[in-house]
Formats: C-alpha cells, sequence, structure tokens
C-alpha cells in the first residue's frame, strides 16, 4: 500500500509566497514609474482585492488643515470620494493613531470592535460592513493615509493574519508614492503659480506710464517689494501745456492687491483722458471699488492735473500720504487735504484745491519709502526723505528719482513694501 506524498502541499505554500512577492514586486514597480497616480493606485487595490479576496478597498489620505481621511483611489466604493471623514473616527482613525495594522472581525458582533468602528459612514451610503482590514501608509514615520479593505469574501468574512501580513507590506511602497506624487504636484503647482506671478508682474509694468526725455515735467518710479506689486502711477500729457497723473497705493499684500491695482490703474488711464476734475474723477473710481472690491480692501490715491501755462496744480487726495512741496526758497510743506481711501465710503464727494505752483516741485510717495529701516530700525519718515531730495534736487527728474532709490537701498535701508515716488517739476 502506497501512501500519498506531502509534497504538493509543500509546493502549494511556496507557489503562494512566490505569488505575493510577485504581487509586492508589481506593485514596487508599477508605484514607482506612475504617470497618474489614481489610476495607479487603483490598479493596486484590484490586485489587491483579488489576493486577499476582499470585497472592496479604498486608499484614504490625510487632510492636514481639515483633519479629515479623504478617498483619493477606491475599488468598488467611488461614492466614498465626496464624503470626508474625521481622523479620530474608527478603524481608520485607530490605524493611524497607533500606525499598525489593524484586523477587525465582525463588527456587528463583537461589542469591543463596534466602539472602534464608524457605522455612521455605512448609515450614509446603505454599504454593509462586516470585517475591515486597515494599514496605516508611512513615510519616515509619518501617517499620510490608510489602505482600507473590506469584507472578506468567505463563508467567515474575516480576513486572516496572513491578509495582515501582505496588506502591511503592501502599504510601504504605496505611501511612498503617494507622498512623491503629493511632493510633485505642489511643485508642479508652485512652479506654475510662480510663473503666472511672474506674468502678472510684467503685466503691471506695462501699465505704469514710462518716463520721457526732459523736459517733460512728470517722472515715476515703483520698485515692488516681491514681484507683483499693490503701487501704481500714471501719468500722460493732456494738451494745451496741462498734464494728468495719478499715484496710488492698494492695502495688503499678494495677488489679490496686484488685481486691484491693475484694475484701478486701467480705470485711472481711461477716465483721466476725458475727466479734468480730480474730485470727480475720485468720485467715479471710489463708487466703482465700493462695489466690486473684496471686503476689507481699500486704495489711497492722489490725483491732479498741473497746467505749465498758469503754473497751478488741481489736486485731490483719498487717504494718501500727504504729497511734499520743494520750494524754490529750500523750504518743505505739505499739501495736507485729504477725504477717505477709496473703496470704504460709497458715493463721497471729494474735494479738489487749486494751488499756485512755480519753480516748485511736488513729490508724491506711498509709505514705502517712508518706512523704510535703517540697520538700527529706525524708520526714514519724512525729514529723512527731505534729506534725499535737497540732495539730487539739481538734476533731471527721472535721473532724480533712480538716485533717491540708490541712495536708499545703499544705506542699508530694509524694503519692507512697495516704493514709489512721483515727481512733478513746475518750472
Amino acid at each position: 500500500m502506497f501512501f500519498k506524498s506531502k509534497k504538493p502541499e509543500v509546493n502549494k505554500e511556496v507557489d503562494v509566497s512566490t505569488k505575493d512577492l510577485a504581487l509586492i514586486n508589481q506593485m514596487n514597480n508599477d508605484l514607482a514609474g506612475s504617470l497618474d497616480l489614481k489610476e495607479t493606485l487603483q490598479n493596486a487595490l484590484e490586485l489587491i482585492i483579488k489576493r486577499i479576496n476582499a470585497q472592496a478597498a479604498n486608499v484614504f489620505f490625510i487632510e492636514d488643515k481639515k483633519q479629515v481621511f479623504q478617498c483619493i483611489a477606491s475599488k468598488y466604493q467611488a461614492y466614498l470620494e465626496d464624503f470626508e471623514i474625521p481622523i479620530t473616527q474608527g478603524v481608520m482613525g485607530k490605524a493611524a493613531a497607533s500606525k499598525k495594522c489593524i484586523r477587525v472581525g465582525d463588527v456587528r458582533k463583537d461589542v469591543r470592535e463596534i466602539a472602534e468602528f464608524y457605522f455612521d459612514l455605512d448609515n450614509k451610503t446603505n454599504f454593509t460592513t462586516y470585517s475591515v482590514l486597515c494599514s496605516p501608509l508611512l513615510v519616515s514615520g509619518e501617517c499620510i493615509g490608510v489602505i482600507h479593505c473590506l469584507n472578506k469574501k468567505t463563508s467567515t468574512k474575516l480576513f486572516e493574519e496572513n491578509d495582515r501580513k501582505l496588506l502591511e507590506t503592501l502599504s510601504g511602497p504605496a505611501a511612498l508614492a503617494i507622498k512623491n506624487a503629493k511632493t510633485a504636484k505642489e511643485l508642479i503647482d508652485k512652479n506654475r503659480m510662480q510663473k503666472e506671478i511672474e506674468i502678472v508682474g510684467d503685466i503691471q509694468k506695462t501699465l505704469l506710464s514710462q518716463n520721457k526725455k526732459d523736459p517733460f515735467p512728470i517722472a515715476g518710479i515703483n520698485i515692488p517689494a516681491k514681484i507683483v506689486s499693490g503701487d501704481f502711477y500714471n501719468f500722460s500729457d493732456l494738451g494745451e501745456g496741462r498734464f494728468g497723473f495719478g499715484v496710488a497705493d492698494v492695502s495688503g499684500k499678494g495677488i489679490k492687491s496686484s488685481l486691484l491695482m491693475s484694475k484701478a490703474s486701467s480705470l485711472y488711464r481711461c477716465l483721466s483722458k476725458t475727466i479734468f476734475s480730480a474730485a470727480e474723477l475720485l468720485k467715479i473710481l471710489n463708487d466703482e471699488i465700493c462695489e466690486t472690491a473684496s471686503r476689507g480692501m481699500f486704495v489711497t490715491m492722489v490725483v491732479g492735473i498741473y497746467d505749465s501755462n498758469k503754473k497751478e496744480l488741481l489736486l485731490s487726495n483719498a487717504g494718501h500720504e500727504h504729497p511734499l512741496i520743494f520750494s524754490k526758497d529750500g523750504t518743505f510743506s505739505n499739501f495736507k487735504d485729504a477725504g477717505p481711501p477709496l473703496g470704504i465710503a460709497p458715493k463721497f464727494k471729494f474735494t479738489e484745491k487749486l494751488i499756485s505752483f512755480k519753480d516748485s516741485s511736488m513729490y508724491i510717495f506711498t509709505d514705502g519709502i517712508t518706512e523704510m529701516k535703517n540697520p538700527n530700525g529706525e524708520m526714514l519718515e519724512q525729514e529723512g526723505f527731505q534729506n534725499y531730495i535737497k540732495k539730487y534736487q539739481n538734476i533731471p527728474n527721472s535721473q532724480r528719482l533712480n538716485k533717491i532709490i540708490e541712495d536708499l537701498i545703499k544705506s542699508g535701508r530694509v524694503q519692507k513694501d512697495d516704493l514709489t515716488i512721483v515727481v512733478v517739476d513746475g518750472n
């Protein structure tokens, strides 16, 4: 009588181990070379489901700001992508907190496991969970998400220990792939945003008036603190010896401020060609900004018209720094009449003032100039600015502004805000 050999059984165990190794290698290769992370993760979930014989599987990522799990890949539960699950809840929360792969039996019979299970999700999706296998996705000891498998498709519906070990092994390359993909996406988004910001900065430069050859009576300079600026200026020849100008400073910094700056600048450029009342011009600008600007944002602005024949300045100020006037006798004075900034008081009626302007220069500037600090932390303020004006007053206006800015920077003063100066020379 012959006994049956047990060798085929051993071969079966070896074969299973070989399959697991092949699965691990395949997932490693697929994830490492993935161009579409979601599709690759879904393919990986399909392989996992077939291997451990699960009904469904998902990959959840931890969204740090909201402190929730978000489903980024799913097999047979795609509707989960519409849900956010608190990171403290359920088996996923326990796996993430303990950083261990958890195997849960029948969640509907075991009292201890019921306390861990997040039944609210089943109630919302009409899915019935019997058993759970959940492994944390760990990168350098940090949990970035979980792989979540549900319902073993056997008579017992229970996952086995070798299922847990396999999922734990597979979660390593999955975690690294997700982390790398997220980092790559953030870098791409950052580079794209940087490029878009640079484009905005280039567009803004075109909105600024270009300095003319002497003897044009107005010149300006703008040095953004960053790529984009919240300051702007514009000046133009209105004909018959008249020259219009506007200088503005938008509240805040960044893209939001730069967009409002672009809008205000475009409006001014358009309106200033046909409206020769400084007060009326500010009123129209104010009404438009009050209607469309985001809450809490405003614009300070000075507009004016210089009549070179009559040697007169027509000025109106909306909450801007008081323009500084340097007279031929070497003294300084301020134009102090001012209304509120644009965007605060709808329907406000601004006033304008006509002043005599001969053999003088008026400097309109933003607070980025006067608030520049030296190495000792002392601000420049108007008195310090006056010293630079006196030093270069006798050279052409555009060169004068360049020299002032150059000296300010060379002196070690720190630029924290946009720097803008416009000078109007009355000869």
